[in-house]
């Protein structure tokens, strides 16, 4: 078996198989007792939930959770006033469309009527 990937080690221990050797550990291995198994079951899931957050993470746009720059704030201000949709502004800033609608409100340049994303931005 020989597995060296995290998930796969804790699903055979969780098993009660040997990782390296595929054989059952013995009935009398601490592996057996409930409050072990329970930790190993919470590793996995723990170890689960990140991999499923990296992969959200990397869905994402580049600049998410990036500061804004005094230069790609004035790009944002012309790219709107020149019409582009904030559509078009994201893909070009790399933020996601209620980043942007969230820093066009805190501009003045949109209301909050205007959005059409809500959340992530409070004016008070």
């Amino acid at each position: 078996m020989s597995h060296t990937d995290p998930k796969m080690i804790l699903k055979a221990l969780i098993a009660g198989v040997n990782p390296e050797s595929a054989e059952p550990v013995p009935n009398d291995s601490v592996l057996h007792q409930p409050g072990v198994i329970r930790a190993l079951l919470a590793g996995l899931s723990a170890l689960e939930l990140t991999t499923a957050r990296a992969l959200r993470r990397a869905q994402l746009p580049g600049n998410v959770g990036n500061t804004w720059t005094t230069e790609e704030e004035r790009s944002l201000i012309a790219a709107f006033k020149s019409g582009e949709l904030p559509e078009v502004i994201s893909q070009k800033h790399g933020r996601t469309l209620r980043a942007i609608e969230a820093r066009l409100q805190k501009l003045g340049l949109i209301t909050e009527a205007e959005r059409t994303t809500r959340g992530g931005f409070s004016s008070t």
